[in-house]
C-alpha cells in the first residue's frame, strides 16, 4: 500500500481519459488510503467509491478525477465545496489551488467535519476552511466563487449555489432522482446567463437541506 500503487491508479486514470497532467499530478500527491477507513484501506486504490461512515461514501477515483478536470480550478482561486466526505476531493482541489488559492467545503454531519479536517491538517494543507451548516445554502460569508463542486445528488440546483457563483465560473453538481443522476457542468458566463450541460451518468447520496432532498424523502 503506498506510491506504487498510488501511482498505478492516475495511470489507469490517465490511460481512461479520466484525469489531466494537472489533475494527475495533484492526487499523485494525495494518498487515497489517508481518507479511507482503515478496515477498507485495501481496496483505497480500486476505482470504487467506498463507505467513509455515517451513511457517507468517498466518491470513485475516476469520478472525483472527472469532477476535478472538468472544473478547471487554477491557482489562487476561491473554491466552495459541498459536502466534505473524509477529505479527499478537498484535499485535491487545495494542491491544485496553492497557498494563494482557498477551499471552503460545508458539511451537514459534524463527525465527518472532524475526520476531513483531520485528515487535512495531517498532510499539512492549511488553506482549507470547514464550515457545517446546510450546503444548499452554500457560504455567502466568502461569496462569489470561483468553481463550486458539490459532491451530492441534488432535485435541482440549488438557487443560492447559482448566485454564490462568479461570473466566468463552473460548477459540477449531480443532479436527478435519489441515487441515479447526471453530473451536471454549469457554466456562468460574464452576463450572469447560465449554461447547462449533462456530462454523465452518476450515482451520489442525497443532498439534504432547504433546497435539495428532505429527511422524509431518503
Amino acid at each position: 500500500m503506498g506510491k506504487a500503487e498510488n501511482e498505478r491508479m492516475i495511470k489507469y486514470l490517465l490511460d481512461s481519459n479520466y484525469v489531466d497532467k494537472k489533475v494527475a499530478e495533484a492526487m499523485r500527491k494525495i494518498p487515497r488510503e489517508e481518507f479511507v477507513p482503515q478496515m477498507y484501506r485495501e481496496y483505497a486504490y480500486s476505482d470504487a467509491p467506498l463507505p467513509i461512515g455515517a451513511g457517507q461514501t468517498i466518491s470513485a477515483p475516476g469520478i472525483v478525477g472527472t469532477m476535478t478536470k472538468e472544473l478547471m480550478a487554477d491557482k489562487g482561486m476561491n473554491l466552495l465545496e459541498i459536502g466534505s466526505g473524509s477529505g479527499y476531493q478537498a484535499a485535491i482541489l487545495a494542491e491544485i489551488v496553492g497557498e494563494r488559492g482557498r477551499i471552503y467545503t460545508v458539511e451537514r454531519i459534524p463527525e465527518l467535519i472532524e475526520l476531513a479536517r483531520k485528515n487535512i491538517e495531517r498532510l499539512g494543507y492549511r488553506n482549507v476552511e470547514f464550515i457545517y451548516g446546510d450546503g444548499t445554502l452554500g457560504h455567502l460569508d466568502k461569496a462569489p466563487y470561483d468553481r463550486i463542486i458539490v459532491t451530492a445528488g441534488a432535485p435541482e440546483v440549488p438557487k443560492p449555489l447559482i448566485e454564490q457563483l462568479k461570473s466566468g465560473g463552473r460548477m459540477l453538481i449531480p443532479i436527478g432522482p435519489i441515487f441515479h443522476q447526471n453530473l451536471v457542468l454549469i457554466e456562468k458566463n460574464e452576463k450572469g446567463n447560465i449554461k447547462e450541460t449533462n456530462l454523465l451518468p452518476v450515482m451520489f447520496v442525497p443532498l439534504l437541506g432547504k433546497y435539495g432532498y428532505k429527511e422524509g424523502q431518503v
